[in-house]
């Protein structure tokens, strides 16, 4: 069975399952609050060990500075839709050519603590492209074994001082790189859903 064809069953089957999610980093109160539309790309790389791609920000941007997230951003008005939205911001940030990526399908929206309704959309792209990145919202692109990413053993607890409560969060460790906030949030729902087996 091709990769596509298992992340398809396997996101399938996910949806059909009740599963308990992260809803985002508000509070439900918060949730009904207008949200800015966003899509990040999850980039599985069609190899015997598939990874995923993933980005780091540059340290001197002005929001979440050095954080690791997957490609993406806001909904623009010019998007036909959030796959749209998705696949035009992985071509800015990674030079990620949409042609080349064969769209599985979208999972759980997230919402994050800065206003924005993130809906995941996964995707399956060659291995090994030359991707670029975009020096202003990119300062490196880097793979993780999917397997790594969607084990939940791999996904490790937090707690943090914030606005006099003490707020938890997910964090994934991987080789010199911390995965942590919504990025990991996001990889965490995923997990529940798939339910994937290497």
């Amino acid at each position: 069975m091709s990769l596509g064809a298992r992340l398809s069953a396997a996101l399938q089957a996910g949806h059909a399952r009740d599963v308990m999610l992260l809803p985002g980093d508000m509070s439900p109160q918060d949730f009904l609050d207008a949200q800015v539309p966003a899509a990040v790309l999850v980039a599985v790389t069609d190899r015997p060990e598939p990874g995923v791609i993933l980005t780091q920000r540059p340290d001197h941007m002005r929001k979440h500075p050095g954080q690791i997230a997957f490609p993406g951003g806001r909904m623009d008005d010019g998007d036909a839709d959030i796959v749209a939205a998705a696949l035009r911001e992985a071509e800015e940030e990674v030079a990620l050519p949409p042609a080349l990526v064969s769209i599985i399908g979208t999972t759980d929206v997230y919402r994050t603590i800065t206003g924005y309704e993130v809906t995941p959309v996964i995707g399956v792209v060659p291995p090994d492209l030359p991707l670029y990145a975009n020096d202003g919202e990119v300062a490196g692109i880097f793979e993780v074994p999917l397997s790594f990413l969607l084990d939940p053993a791999n996904h490790g607890t937090q707690e943090v001082a914030w606005n006099n409560s003490i707020r938890h969060y997910y964090e994934i460790l991987w080789q010199d790189r911390r995965i942590w906030g919504a990025t990991a949030a996001m990889i965490v729902n995923l997990s529940r859903r798939l339910q994937w087996r290497a």
